[in-house]
């Protein structure tokens, strides 16, 4: 990776939500780069802060503290209104729900328009039109389903406007959050088929938010594992399924289901306890280190001889 380009870099992320005695740190000095082509995973349970990092990238969260940095310009914070724009038509998101996140009483092609309209992105009706329906085509949608509302669609199809939303602005970056998860699971391998032929056709780069590391490792070039707020793990895919080191990402690991069912009624699962995983944290905290080339690990400095032992055993 030391070679490709930086599209995304995030640096010490703060993320926190309320105001004195009630204020409540979602996400504390997280770091990680996402590079031009790439499908970066970033896993966790509900409420480990992953979908707060996203809504912080496209500016929704404001940063309390860090920096995000796209294609080389600062854009958290306050940033004048041409970059502002740029942010809006370059880095689009995938909701988690198809349905909650369209306008039911919308007409899909107002509903897939909507940011053209919002940034004036079209130079005639016909050019918008023709965007619209190169969009639907672009999701495997006939373009006569514009004039349809979104109820009339089944789930899948109702991501697929979503996705479609997505692609008329020509980004650069995808933020998936959960996109696949309120899906019934035969539609689910469509979703990801399509957001991979996507990527091969228009050189995407997604960062994919979810909460199962069996999806996210086959679309994932490398997987960030995320807990309560901290990432704790990041390394490239296979070599995270291969060689866990952090007891979270391991309880994670443990708990994807196998085809066997001999094998899955034998089967261990490991329970993430940081009481009594952690050591000493209080008298020694733990840092942000690269444990070996692209292995990167949340540890103090007893665990991390801990964790050196088992990667040279």
């Amino acid at each position: 990776m030391n070679n490709k380009e930086k599209l995304l870099e995030v640096k010490n992320l703060r993320v926190e939500f309320g105001n004195g005695n009630k204020k409540f740190v979602a996400v504390n000095d997280v770091s990680f780069d996402i590079y031009k082509g790439e499908t970066f995973g970033l896993v966790g349970e509900s409420g480990s802060g992953k979908t707060t990092i996203g809504r912080a990238i496209i500016r929704i969260n404001p940063a309390a503290s860090g920096e995000i940095i796209y294609n080389g310009q600062k854009i958290s914070g306050k940033i004048d209104k041409e970059l502002d724009g740029q942010v809006t038509r370059k880095i689009q998101m995938i909701f988690q729900d198809p349905m909650a996140s369209l306008n039911e009483r919308a007409k899909v092609d107002y509903i897939v328009s909507e940011g053209l309209y919002n940034l004036k992105s079209y130079s005639s009706e016909e050019d918008r039109k023709n965007k619209v329906e190169q969009a639907l085509l672009d999701v495997g949608l006939l373009p006569e389903f514009a004039s349809r509302f979104p109820h009339e669609f089944s789930g899948g199809q109702r991501q697929r406007i979503g996705v479609a939303r997505v692609l008329v602005m020509e980004p650069e970056l995808i933020i998936a959050d959960e996109p696949i998860s309120a899906l019934d699971v035969s539609i689910r391998a469509q979703v990801i088929n399509l957001l991979a032929e996507l990527q091969k056709q228009k050189g995407l780069t997604y960062l994919f938010i979810a909460h199962d590391l069996s999806v996210v490792r086959f679309i994932s070039d490398r997987i960030a594992v995320i807990y309560k707020g901290n990432i704790v793990e990041l390394a490239e895919s296979e070599k995270l399924f291969a060689h866990p080191l952090h007891p979270y990402t391991r309880s994670l690991l443990s708990a994807i289901p196998t085809p066997n069912p001999r094998v899955e009624k034998d089967k261990v699962i490991e329970i993430y306890e940081p009481d009594k995983s952690h050591f000493d944290y209080d008298l020694n905290p733990p840092k942000w280190v690269e444990i070996e080339p692209g292995h990167f690990i949340l540890a103090n400095d007893r665990e991390l001889d801990s964790y050196k032992k088992s990667i040279q055993s």
